[in-house]
Parts: C-alpha cells; sequence; structure tokens
C-alpha cells in the first residue's frame, strides 16, 4: 500500500493538480480570513470555513476524476489489478495520497487561529474541532469522488458527476422541504428508495433471486406496517433524509459550538461506505 500511496501521490505533484488545489483552498481561505476576521474582527476562524465550505465542491473533483478513471482509461488498470497487492491496499493507497493533499491546507488552517489570538480574543478549541470536521467532510467528499470515477473511464464525466452528487448534498437542506408530509407519499417514496437499493444490489451481484426476495420484502414489509399503523409514515421521509444532512453536522461546529457526535459516526461510516463500493466495482470489472 505504501507503493502505492507514494506513487499516486506523487502523481498529484508532478501534474501540478496537486499544487493547484492546495493553493486554491489556501487562496480563497486567506481571502476568508482577511475579510473575516482581519477586516471585521470576527474571533471565529470557523466562520471562515463555514463561508468557503463551497470549495470542497470544486476541489473534491478535480482531486478524484483521475482516480480510477485515468488508470481505465489508459488500460492502466490491468497492471494494477495484476500487482502483488490486494485490491483494499490499491484503493486505500489512491485513498490516503488525496486525502494527503487534503490535509495540506488543512494543516495550513491551524495556524489562522493562532494569528487571531495574537491580535485578540480567540476559540482555538472550537476553530480546530471546526478544521476537523471540515476535513472530515472532506474525505467523505473524497469517497464518493473516487467511486464516480471508478464507474467510468471519463475524468470529465467523473468530475461532472461528483460535482452534481456534492451539489445535491450542498443544497440538502432545501431539498428535504420539498418532500410529501402524507403517510401515503411517505410510503410510496420509502419503498421507491428501498427499490433503488436492491437495483443497485443487482447491479454489483447480478443475482436475481436475492433480488427478488428483497424486494418482496420491501413491498411486504411496507404495505404490512402501513395496513397496520399509517401514522408511522408521516413525515418519515423528512425525518430520514435529514439526518444525512452533511452540512448540518459542520454547521453545529462551525456557527453553534455544538459537537454532533453522530455526525462525525455518520462522515465515518459514509467514508467506509463508498470506499467498499469503490472495492466492489472495480471486483466487478476484474472479473467480467
Amino acid at each position: 500500500m505504501a507503493a502505492i500511496y507514494r506513487r499516486e501521490l506523487k502523481g498529484y505533484f508532478n501534474t501540478m493538480i496537486g499544487y493547484v488545489i492546495i493553493v486554491f483552498l489556501l487562496a480563497f481561505s486567506g481571502i476568508y480570513f482577511m475579510a473575516y476576521n482581519l477586516n471585521y474582527g470576527y474571533p471565529y476562524f470557523s466562520y471562515v470555513l463555514s463561508g468557503g465550505i463551497f470549495m470542497l465542491l470544486i476541489a473534491a473533483p478535480l482531486l478524484t476524476m483521475r482516480s480510477f478513471a485515468e488508470e481505465r482509461k489508459n488500460r492502466t488498470d490491468q497492471l494494477l489489478l495484476t500487482a502483488p497487492v490486494s485490491l483494499f491496499q490499491i484503493v486505500m493507497g489512491k485513498y490516503l495520497a488525496m486525502i494527503t493533499i487534503l490535509g495540506i491546507p488543512c494543516a495550513v488552517y491551524l495556524l489562522f487561529p493562532l494569528m487571531i489570538k495574537m491580535q485578540g480574543t480567540a476559540y482555538i478549541l472550537s476553530d480546530y474541532l471546526s478544521t476537523l470536521v471540515y476535513f472530515l467532510l472532506g474525505c467523505v467528499y473524497i469517497a464518493i469522488g473516487m467511486f464516480v470515477s471508478s464507474l467510468t473511464e471519463s475524468q470529465i464525466i467523473a468530475a461532472i458527476g461528483t460535482f452534481g452528487i456534492l451539489m445535491v448534498i450542498q443544497l440538502w437542506s432545501g431539498i428535504i422541504g420539498f418532500l410529501p408530509s402524507s403517510a401515503m407519499a411517505n410510503v410510496f417514496g420509502i419503498a421507491f428508495l428501498l427499490s433503488l437499493l436492491v437495483w443497485a444490489v443487482w447491479r454489483m451481484t447480478q443475482n436475481w433471486v436475492i433480488c427478488l426476495i428483497l424486494e418482496i420484502v420491501n413491498l411486504g414489509v411496507n404495505g404490512i406496517v402501513y395496513a397496520v399503523k399509517s401514522e408511522v409514515y408521516e413525515n418519515l421521509l423528512s425525518t430520514i433524509c435529514g439526518k444525512l444532512n452533511l452540512i448540518d453536522t459542520f454547521n453545529s461546529i462551525a456557527s453553534n459550538n455544538l459537537l454532533d457526535v453522530s455526525g462525525i459516526i455518520l462522515y465515518l461510516s459514509l467514508i467506509v461506505f463508498f470506499v467498499f463500493l469503490t472495492m466492489e466495482m472495480i471486483q466487478k470489472r476484474r472479473w467480467s
């Protein structure tokens, strides 16, 4: 895994992508820092991270678009898959190289609260926690982008697809407001989402027997629960989707100084989930 990590990290700096992303994140954060903390005198560096969180929507797709799409296009993925390393080591080597690029500007961010402290009042612990959650959110975005890159051999499609998914995440709280509240609409919505999950399982396994059983269970359980106690489904979609609001976890620390432990667990779970999906997609291509 160390060899894969060094190879990928060196590749990002040889192609200048690593330098561009690091400079991009530091430059925009520096502008926000001058505006918020130096000019207006806000004591929280977390305001800078909160105002510039959109930078991850640009940095993550640029960072992840070449991770597997380029390998697939150049047919060098076959060399990787036949190398004396496991699939887990390949994926984690690439992933760790990408989060290292993100970690460099985040490490520099740790100096900004100290600069605020030199000018007066500072809330270093809160700012450091905000930086940590900002880094973890970026790690989630990178895991999503890496998975999208494993689906295609076009870097452009990988970048646009990742950006689209991240934009939906950014607008998630507004999207939740459009969800229906009635029990009937919610039971259909839950059943539809679970059917999409069953379809995803079929795409990865091609086992129609298991997927048919899962779909029957999905429709049967939802139908029985709705018939017995329909009020359970009222506002259920909004409640479930609200728990998946990634931006709220960051904002609870950056704006309200509240550490959301469940949100941190959600971040880590999503990282593991998308790394696992990436491995499954590559494994499927290896055997096909």
